[in-house]
């Protein structure tokens, strides 16, 4: 079983997603015997920004490492990221590396109806959102979660979990009860790997 564990927040060992997906994986680790974990630091090692270079593979390294990135995503049983609220969506990063893995006739396509489907299905994914206010399930502000369900839905990801830490950035209380409570919601993977 492959498991594929990205990070993406600025705030290094300050980080509220990057302590919880560390946690998030550790129990993945403990449960699965066979488990491979590929980790990728979207913020040290950034993926330049889609441009129409990249889309046109101008430059065969770029498109090398292109590839290499989708080849990662597909192969993985389990995707684990790390996303922060950034204003409101998640970090630039991020969206990188999924203009990286959302590629027509690879991880979707459109059928004859013009409908689409998703190619990527069969993964579980396990989104580790960290939120400096508080905005819940359903605010019309909360461009992050709802945007990761809906890209992945699309590349047919159905299973998703959200791992949520809200409201740390109010006191220290706050973070620590937020990091708590997260940390709490870290479901057993032994079910979904049995």
């Amino acid at each position: 079983m492959k498991l594929l564990h990205l990070d993406s927040s600025a705030l290094g060992t300050n980080s509220v997603t990057r302590e919880l997906t560390a946690a998030v994986v550790a129990r993945w680790q403990d449960a699965v015997a066979d488990l491979s974990v590929d980790y990728r630091d979207l913020d040290a090692d950034p993926l330049p920004h889609l441009t129409g270079r990249s889309l046109a593979k101008a430059d065969p390294a770029q498109a090398e490492a292109d590839e290499a990135t989708m080849q990662q995503f597909l192969a993985a049983d389990v995707v684990v990221i790390g996303a922060p609220f950034y204003n409101f969506s998640i970090p630039s990063t991020l969206k990188a590396w999924i203009d990286r893995v959302a590629v027509a006739g690879r991880t979707f396509r459109y059928t004859a109806e013009g409908k689409p489907e998703g190619l990527a299905g069969g993964k579980r994914m396990v989104i580790v959102s960290g939120r400096g206010g508080l905005y819940g399930d359903a605010s019309p502000a909360d461009f992050q979660e709802a945007y990761l369900r809906q890209v992945f839905g699309f590349l047919g990801v159905t299973d998703v979990e959200i791992i949520r830490a809200e409201g740390v950035a109010y006191s220290d209380q706050h973070r620590a009860d937020a990091l708590a409570a997260a940390h709490a919601s870290i479901r057993s993977p032994l079910a979904e790997a049995a």
